[in-house]
Order: structure tokens, then C-alpha cells, then sequence
């Protein structure tokens, strides 16, 4: 589960690590008002609050040549200006794509003056199941574009999980950051701030981009918290933080329906049961040359009705041309499937070619049911196979 900024850095002061002053606003003159609460400052900044990165860089659709989400105003008719520029209009980044995202929320900060830019993340290092901080001197650039250009730049520095964050492991990430004496003293506290909060609110990542130093002090610019939705039942203030309005409309529904469902890029849809399957579909797909539009895992125990939202939720993206479902039977039944596919199939009106390859606990059932619904499913006899097809059908149906 994402956050908003203005939410992450709450959360980060909670825990004792430093952030400029800010407010957050829901509407222009919520924002004039925050501005005016911050007192007579030099300089303000005017943030658009939305789930995706790169804000200032990005552009709003009804002026795409203007300025971008984040804006630094001196004045508080400025602040005003920049809120109404902002506010209900859709914000365009490299991570929104080209539907942008309306902004629907403001965060009206302190400009502090920077000395300099750093980047700072803790993330779980799966390679070596430990919680691990990395850092860069290259701050305010994206983490992938510094591991491109500057690999040595970035240092990485993993805690033990046992111990917990040391003193010796905060001054490693200082290290790696190349500070001073004066800032690396002033820099152990944050870090083991940061550690702390990232473990005991079941964090999957903490993203400070750019860390900042004023002086000797240290203080997170910018914030971005994701957390691990499975541990949310032990957090429910941090779930109450949740924006659905932010959120994919199928994927909520796929949430609420307990299926596991991510919008691509591509033109075939896919229904699998299992994660290692459905990156396995997703995988062959590809080799093909075709493109997944989607990863639905219907899991282990879904029912018919299950299965019937799957399908709908699939063919609710207009750009799927095509549909592959592809079902090992373990614990989930084919004929189960088979049930839900031919009800979704019937009642949305398909339009477009579905290759079905089922195998495993009632196989034969499944084949039957398929077999005799009416509908023109495209059995096949295995992943290879299952491909091999939906990406042929696919293209014909492009071509028609």
C-alpha cells in the first residue's frame, strides 16, 4: 500500500525524523491557509499530491508546455496561483502514464535552503534476507538512472536482523554518503529512526529522495513509504491512510474480491492460478511476441464467482485483444474455472478469442463443460501450445 507524501513525512516526525515544516491542503484556500499557518517565510513550496514520482518534471494536461506539480512561490498570492494551477487538474509523470493522475491534494512546505542532495532508501535485500539501506551522494536523481550511469555511486549497507541497527551500521550509511564528523553525529539518530520505523510499521520500502543536509543538520526533502499489505491487520492507523482514489479501479475491485491483479501494458489478458504460473504465462507470452496486458492470479481457492469477476475485471481494459487462461488444478478445480469462465464469458458478451489450456484435479470435467458452452474457446494442450495461439488469435483479430 502507497501513501502520500505529506502522510510519510507525518509519520517519518513521529519517529523522530526531521522534515521541513508543512501542511497539507484539499482545496486553494486550504492552501493559502497553510501557507499563512507557516508564517512570514521566504520561501514556500507547493506540492501536487499524487501516488507517482518525478512531479516537478511532470506537466499538467490542460497546460502541457507550463510548470510542473511542484512549485517554489514566494508570496502567499503566489501559493494561491499555484494551487488553483494545480488543484483538480491531471498531473502527467514518467511513472503516471499518459492518463496523468488528478490531484486531488496539496502539501504546502518550507523552503528550506539546501546545502546539499543526497538519496537514501531502506528496502529488504532479498538476496541476503536482510533489511538493507542504500545510498548516494547523486541525490534528486532517480535511483535507476544513478545505478545506470554510476553504479560505485550507490552504497549499500545491510543491518542485522538480530542486532537491529547499530551506531557502527549508522555511521556506514554516513560513510557512504561521505559526511563530515559533524553531520555523520547529527546523522545516527535519523537513520536509526529511520530503521525503526521502517521495521515496525511492516514497510516494503522508505524512500527518502533527496535527503538534505542544512548545515550539519540532516532532513528528508521528499518521502515515499510503501507497505506490505499482508501486515496491515497489525497497523490500522497506517491503513486508515489508504487513498482509494489513487488506486486502479480494477485493481481495487481485485483487493476487494481477494484476486491479485496488475494492469500492463499489452493487448492479451491472462487468468492464471498461482504467481510462479502467471509470471511463467506472462513469460511465454512474450517469447511469442506477443504482450501480457495484465498478472491476475485467481489463487488457489477461488470459487466460480471468484473466477467470474476475474474475467470481467480482464476484459473491462479495452486495449485486450485477446485472453489466455491457463489453470493447473491443485487445490483450485478445472471445472470450478471452467464454471467461472463460461458465466464471465456469457453474461460480459465476449468479443474477443479465448484460449483455455487446463490441467490437473478434474481436468477432463473442465474440458467438457468448455466443450459444450456454445462459446468459441480455443482449447489447447499445454503453456507452449496455450502461446502459441492466444498471440496467433490475437493478431488475426488485430488484422480484421
Amino acid at each position: 500500500m502507497n501513501i502520500h507524501e505529506y502522510q510519510a513525512k507525518e509519520l517519518l516526525e513521529k519517529y523522530g525524523v526531521a522534515v521541513p515544516k508543512g501542511i497539507p491542503a484539499m482545496s486553494v484556500g486550504e492552501a493559502v491557509q497553510a501557507a499563512k499557518d507557516l508564517g512570514d517565510i521566504p520561501l514556500y513550496v507547493v506540492k501536487a499530491q499524487i501516488h507517482a514520482g518525478g512531479r516537478g518534471a511532470g506537466h499538467f494536461t490542460d497546460n502541457p508546455s507550463g510548470k510542473g506539480g511542484v512549485r517554489l512561490c514566494k508570496t502567499i498570492d503566489e501559493v494561491k496561483d499555484a494551487a488553483e494551477a494545480m488543484m483538480g487538474k491531471v498531473l502527467v509523470t514518467k511513472q503516471t502514464g499518459p492518463e496523468g493522475k488528478e490531484v486531488q491534494r496539496l502539501y504546502v512546505t518550507d523552503g528550506v535552503d539546501i546545502d546539499k542532495e543526497y538519496y537514501c532508501s531502506v528496502v529488504l535485500d532479498r538476496g541476503t534476507s536482510k533489511v538493507t539501506f542504500m545510498v548516494s551522494t547523486e541525490g534528486g536523481m532517480e535511483i535507476e538512472e544513478v545505478a545506470h550511469e554510476n553504479p560505485d555511486a550507490i552504497v549499500r549497507v545491510a543491518i542485522d536482523p538480530v542486532a537491529g541497527m547499530t551506531d557502527e551500521d549508522a555511521k556506514a550509511v554516513a560513510a557512504g554518503l561521505k559526511f563530515d564528523a559533524a553531520k555523520t553525529e547529527k546523522a545516527i539518530p535519523f537513520f536509526k529512526n529511520l530503521y525503526k520505523m521502517y521495521i515496525e510499521l511492516d514497510a516494503s520500502i522508505v524512500e527518502i529522495n533527496p535527503l538534505i543536509t542544512v548545515g550539519d543538520d540532516v532532513m528528508a526533502l521528499d518521502a515515499k513509504i510503501n507497505f506490505d499489505p499482508n501486515a496491515l491487520y497489525r497497523h490500522a492507523d497506517v491503513a486508515a491512510l489508504r487513498d482509494e482514489t489513487e488506486e486502479d479501479e480494477n485493481e481495487k475491485i481485485a483487493a476487494d474480491n481477494e484476486l491479485s491483479y496488475v494492469r500492463l501494458d499489452g493487448n492479451i489478458g491472462c487468468m492464471v492460478n498461482g504467481a510462479g504460473l502467471a509470471m511463467s504465462t506472462m513469460d511465454i507470452i512474450k517469447l511469442k511476441g506477443g504482450e501480457p496486458a495484465n498478472f491476475l492470479d485467481v489463487g488457489g481457492g477461488a470459487t466460480a464467482a471468484r473466477v467470474t469477476t476475474a474475467f470481467k475485471i480482464i476484459l473491462s481494459d479495452e486495449n485486450v485483444k485477446g485472453i489466455l487462461v491457463n489453470i493447473f488444478g491443485g487445490i483450485m478445480k478445472c471445472d470450478v474455472i471452467a464454471e467461472g469462465v463460461i458465466a464471465a464469458a456469457k453474461e460480459v458478451n465476449l468479443s474477443v478469442p479465448l484460449v483455455v489450456r487446463l490441467e490437473g484435479t478434474n481436468v477432463e470435467k473442465g474440458k467438457e463443460l468448455m466443450a459444450n458452452s456454445g462459446l468459441p474457446i480455443i482449447a489447447a494442450d499445454d503453456l507452449e501450445d496455450a502461446a502459441t495461439k492466444v498471440v496467433q488469435a490475437t493478431r488475426e483479430a488485430l488484422a480484421a
